[in-house]
């Protein structure tokens, strides 16, 4: 990622926590190289990283909005993406100043909408009734396929609908359509409802959802997590059976064996998601987090991806529940692969597209 030389001596905590934990991630999800050496090499202090980022995002904002003005669609959905990821980013484990992050974030929210029309596929903003609340969603569907099967989306602490272009785009060019949304305790979700442990309710409302739509396929649907989305994932397929097949993604068997060892931003975001006061009910909170009583339960086909250089979920865990599962399973340990492996996305982002894909009736392609 380049040297940040001296600045690092002088650079406190959590920005070096942030760059240290998360940049393959920024990278590998879209962020240009150039755009993020030159945000964070002369961040110093934490309370500027909302700021630095948003004014990046505002760049490719403008961008965008120059290209509408000349008529350049696809061009202009380009760069308003790339805003989006950048706003996200400002916001992400931004919770010290939460006015500052909830800006950032509806600025994300608001440039994803704008792509959504202009993107190859297209995306359509959908709303999902969860009781007296509701999730929003982005749904977007393979061009020239009638009716195709269905991979929901499940995204983790602090990701968000706005950052999982990159992870879309292997489906939908294997005639998956994808339905990405933000749960409770996340995303435009997160203000009104703190993080849940059952995560199958909210999966399960999803699927209710899903039924009712007449150009996707009920039938064929599968999973995708990502991180905490990862267990939220295995932990939705142990519990609705009209999923046919999970992927999980360095997803956390029992949360609460790493509360001790997680980063300061780790556990911070977590205590604000969960809408807890202190850091020991938080704790509490994260103790529900766990496949341990029903990972035996997962019976669909499982796919598991851990990196065993993960510093923030040990590797173990995927070994832990593909273990359990009681269905088929195919575990991807990646020797040199970090949290999610996303510094070797190319050793699991395909082949884990093809896999989804065979299990859901597609031919291989």
């Amino acid at each position: 990622m380049g040297s940040r030389g001296d600045l690092s001596k002088m650079s406190d905590s959590k920005v070096e926590a942030a760059i240290h934990h998360w940049a393959p991630r920024f990278v590998s999800n879209g962020v240009s190289l150039t755009d993020f050496q030159e945000v964070t090499q002369t961040l110093l202090h934490w309370k500027d990283w909302c700021q630095a980022w948003v004014q990046r995002a505002r760049v490719h904002e403008l961008m965008g909005d120059e290209a509408m003005h000349k008529g350049t669609t696809l061009s202009a959905g380009e760069h308003w993406s790339r805003a989006a990821l950048c706003y996200h980013f400002a916001k992400f484990v931004f919770v010290e100043d939460v006015v500052q992050m909830r800006d950032a974030h509806m600025k994300a929210v608001e440039c994803r909408q704008k792509a959504l029309p202009y993107l190859q596929p297209p995306g359509e903003r959908v709303k999902i009734t969860f009781g007296a609340h509701h999730f929003m969603g982005i749904l977007r569907k393979p061009l020239g396929v009638k009716k195709p099967p269905l991979v929901v989306m499940c995204v983790g602490l602090d990701s968000t609908k706005e950052e999982t272009q990159a992870y879309e785009t292997p489906f939908l060019d294997r005639g998956m359509a994808i339905l990405v949304f933000d749960g409770p305790g996340q995303g435009e979700a997160e203000y009104d409802m703190p993080i849940r442990g059952d995560y199958e309710v909210a999966v399960s409302a999803v699927m209710d959802w899903v039924g009712k739509r007449p150009d996707i396929d009920p039938e064929r649907v599968g999973l995708w997590g990502v991180s905490m989305g990862g267990y939220y994932a295995a932990r939705a397929a142990a519990f609705e059976p009209r999923i046919k097949a999970c992927i999980s993604l360095s997803g956390p068997f029992d949360w609460v064996e790493h509360w001790e060892t997680m980063n300061e931003l780790t556990r911070e975001t977590f205590r604000v998601r969960a809408k807890q006061v202190s850091l020991t009910q938080a704790k509490e909170v994260a103790a529900r987090l766990t496949l341990k009583h029903c990972a035996h339960q997962i019976r669909c086909p499982l796919y598991v991806v851990a990196g065993q250089l993960d510093r923030i979920v040990p590797w173990t865990d995927g070994e832990k529940l593909a273990r359990a599962a009681q269905g088929p399973v195919e575990f991807v340990l990646i020797p040199d692969g970090n949290h999610v492996a996303n510094n070797r996305a190319y050793r699991w982002r395909s082949q884990s597209a093809d896999w989804m894909g065979l299990q859901l009736g597609l031919k291989a392609r």
